[in-house]
């Protein structure tokens, strides 16, 4: 296997880089101190083709496949995880729902949109009481007629408030059956459909996450993503992909706390040398290397199986699992290492500190994915 960067791999990475330093970090912690969401930036990501990485040309998007895409968000997130998240749920999540599961017709009327980040896009599984307990959501939607009027709240969405067009999965059938749930697609601006609380976050805040209501909303019957009933078992493979990308998100706060504190640890002397000299130091940046290289390998394995077409129910887990729980503990690592200096705003390490834990919890907990891993691996 060779995980090497490719021509197209370099290009991104070069230009995610230039791009950050010139749109992002002069401005990144005023917006982190503000919980300031730039949509500007995301509108800029768009005609770069970072916001539709994975879609077709045909549909207005970049046309290139999981190696690339998980080099884009590595390298944002380098620059700054939250916009990196914002990028990675626009893509795998709501854009890749509609790439996997709308027909013809549909990839016209949104993919083209959501590729260019004319529209931000959202995405809507989780409520207040079923977080990994989607079966037993309580939002609803009833058939009337040709259209179906959807009733309830999805909370922990990021772009819940900004997003211009939303997947929503919502229960069409009986509590705690899968064949129960139906996504649909809800455009900004359809009465009964709000943006609701947005979240007072730890880390990741430069990212909205805010909840969705919905009250007597009506959605056409044209919107219905697939089959009436198959929302939840394309909500599962959506995942799948969606966990690359956390895993990609997680790579590059690891790798950006190593690169700081590699780079402190020659620069900050102590006894008249630098810290790196001292086994202490040099022994955790040896950890945060190799579990850094680990976690690379994981998540670059998932994006080939993805690439081929093949399952990646076990290997996305593994990746997102694995490179979530590395970037909490370089993040902690490289906090140490900068000592004192590490728990200031002076230094980016107490970001990517605040940042990283989001990780292990989002598209499913650490714990989900062990469960998910070991039913893998037992079934096997």
């Amino acid at each position: 296997m060779d995980f090497g960067l490719n021509e197209n791999q370099e290009m991104i990475a070069q230009m995610v880089r230039d791009f950050g330093a010139k749109e992002i970090t002069p401005h990144r912690d005023q917006w982190d101190e503000e919980q300031h969401f730039p949509v500007d930036v995301m509108k800029k990501l768009g005609g770069l083709g970072l916001m539709g990485v994975l879609v077709p040309q045909e549909y207005g998007g970049a046309g290139f496949g999981y190696e690339e895409y998980v080099t884009a968000i590595m390298e944002l997130a380098k620059v700054d995880p939250s916009i990196g998240l914002s990028m990675a749920a626009h893509n795998s999540l709501c854009t890749g729902h509609i790439m996997q599961f709308a027909n013809d017709e549909q990839k016209k009327r949104w993919l083209p949109k959501l590729a260019t980040a004319e529209w931000i896009g959202a995405w809507g599984l989780t409520e207040p009481n079923t977080g990994s307990d989607a079966g037993n959501m309580k939002t609803t939607a009833v058939q009337d007629g040709d259209y179906w009027v959807i009733n309830g709240a999805k909370n922990w969405i990021t772009h819940g408030i900004s997003g211009d067009v939303a997947v929503v999965i919502v229960r069409t059938g009986k509590t705690g059956d899968s064949h129960g749930m139906t996504a649909f697609v809800v455009e900004r601006g359809s009465e009964g459909f709000k943006g609701g609380r947005k979240e007072n976050k730890l880390g990741m805040r430069l990212s909205e996450t805010a909840e969705m209501i919905f009250e007597d909303c009506r959605v056409h019957k044209d919107n219905i993503l697939g089959e009436v009933g198959q929302g939840f078992i394309q909500a599962m493979k959506v995942l799948d992909g969606g966990r690359i990308s956390i895993a990609a998100l997680s790579l590059g706060i690891a790798e950006g706390a190593y690169e700081a504190a590699l780079a402190y640890s020659k620069e900050r002397h102590q006894f008249n040398q630098p810290i790196s000299s001292f086994q202490g130091i040099a022994f955790k940046l040896a950890d945060m290397a190799t579990e850094l290289e680990g976690a690379k390998l994981l998540t670059f394995q998932a994006a080939d199986l993805k690439n081929k077409g093949k399952s990646v129910n076990k290997e996305s887990a593994m990746a997102k699992y694995y490179a979530s729980e590395v970037a909490v503990r370089n993040s902690v690592e490289a906090v140490q290492i900068f000592g004192g200096y590490g728990y200031t705003k002076d230094y980016p390490v107490e970001k990517y500190y605040r940042d990283s834990k989001l990780c292990t919890i989002g598209e499913g907990t650490s714990e989900i994915q062990k469960l998910v891993i070991s039913r893998a691996i037992l079934k096997g």
